[in-house]
């Protein structure tokens, strides 16, 4: 008779209930692997070949995929989640996350547009600035197993990010561990610093994740981390709070010390993958922007100087063609950032007319709600228009409630 054990396919999923023998499971392997008959082979085979190709500090597992001698001659950087950010997972149903962790990496699905904004990012700064490739990375709860069916995504997607940061989840499959199969945020935090370790004094970090996970928490977290918003022991009892680990908190805590007494975070994007009311967020500050698809993303992107107008029709096009995405929608989600006092008039009346022109949107269609005037504009990013009063950064959050 076989021995149960619990086995860890996918970030933010924990079997509670569900026993898995090892040999009823189809274990994740790299193709070019010799096929091996024993399942605690594969497991071994596995992690040898994973092991060889990062960097590992506790459950935190760095790939590195590019030759770049410098990460501190970036001035901004890109940070993006994986899963209901970028791919499109359906992990909420154990069927559904068996047919993501062994479906074929051409067949995994993107969220709509994702793809095409950050091939629309990297060509935007390519143009115009002189970083020698896109400071992309991505930070996902995912094992290190699945990296490359990943990579591999990224190939076809034409995605080529810096770097990527798995959960190593395997040394978490004991039962005085469990309880950190599903804890995301000491390890998102840790990753997130020890970037910021090797990155410029003054960089600015672009993030981006979801509203099914701790997204939002983990990002604001780290911005405070590194600002030094919080006393040392406010920071212990938060991260007790969250059921970091002892060792976890160690690190966090020496890592912080390495990171300059700066604030990092640039700004924060909520994919709204469950449906969660935008407004929500509003007490994180308005750096915090909930966003229902790509194309928000990119209205914003374009009103910050960090995409143009034509790479916006490039993921216009890519979501008509690809996900049915009409004018309807457009009017909708355009509109829907004027009501929430994202869009000031002068991005409004130049996207508008962008949109008529490329005939996106019929000509005689106006906003029902008036664009407010940016006030507050610094190397083209807006902050703030007027008659806005809640705060930027949100500095003193309530992190013990949440």
């Amino acid at each position: 008779m076989h021995q149960p054990v619990l086995f860890f396919l996918q970030s933010e999923v924990l079997f509670d209930y569900t026993v898995i023998h090892v040999s009823e499971i189809k274990l994740i392997q790299n193709s070019n692997q010799p096929k091996v008959k024993n399942p605690k082979d594969k497991i071994k085979q596995g992690r040898k070949s994973w092991q060889k190709r990062s960097e590992i500090n506790l459950d935190v597992v760095y790939f590195n995929y590019k030759d770049v001698q410098d990460l501190s001659s970036f001035n901004e950087v890109y940070i993006w989640d994986l899963d209901k950010t970028y791919l499109d997972t359906s992990v909420d149903s154990l069927k559904g996350l068996f047919m993501t962790i062994f479906e074929k990496s051409f067949s995994k699905k993107n969220m709509p547009g994702a793809s095409a904004l950050l091939r629309s990012l990297a060509r935007y700064r390519r143009k115009h600035f002189s970083d020698p490739e896109f400071p992309l990375f991505f930070v996902s709860a995912s094992p290190p197993q699945m990296e490359s069916k990943i990579y591999e995504k990224f190939t076809i997607d034409e995605i080529d990010p810096l770097g990527m940061f798995y959960k190593d989840n395997l040394r978490n499959l004991r039962p005085s561990r469990f309880t950190f199969l599903r804890n995301q945020i000491g390890y998102k935090i840790q990753a997130l610093l020890q970037l910021r370790v090797d990155l410029s004094p003054q960089v600015k970090m672009l993030c981006f994740g979801d509203d099914s996970e701790s997204d939002v928490v983990i990002y604001n977290l780290f911005s405070d981390i590194c600002a030094r918003r919080m006393t040392p022991v406010q920071l212990s009892k938060v991260l007790e709070k969250f059921a970091i680990n002892t060792m976890q908190i160690e690190e966090i805590i020496r890592l912080q010390d390495l990171v300059p007494v700066q604030d990092p975070v640039e700004k924060i994007y909520i994919n709204l993958a469950t449906d969660t009311d935008p407004e929500y967020y509003g007490q994180f500050g308005r750096r915090t922007l909930a966003t229902y698809d790509s194309f928000q993303l990119a209205l914003d992107f374009v009103q910050d100087q960090r995409l143009s107008l034509e790479e916006l029709s490039q993921i216009i096009i890519d979501l008509k063609t690809k996900y049915n995405y009409g004018e309807a929608q457009i009017l909708r989600n355009f509109e829907d950032l004027i009501r929430r006092r994202v869009l000031g008039i002068s991005s409004y009346e130049m996207i508008r007319n962008y949109l008529m022109e490329k005939n996106f949107i019929h000509n005689s269609w106006t906003s029902r709600i008036e664009p407010m005037r940016e006030k507050t504009v610094e190397n083209g990013h807006v902050y703030e228009l007027e008659g806005i009063y809640d705060p930027w950064i949100q500095t003193e959050i309530d992190y013990l409630s949440q």
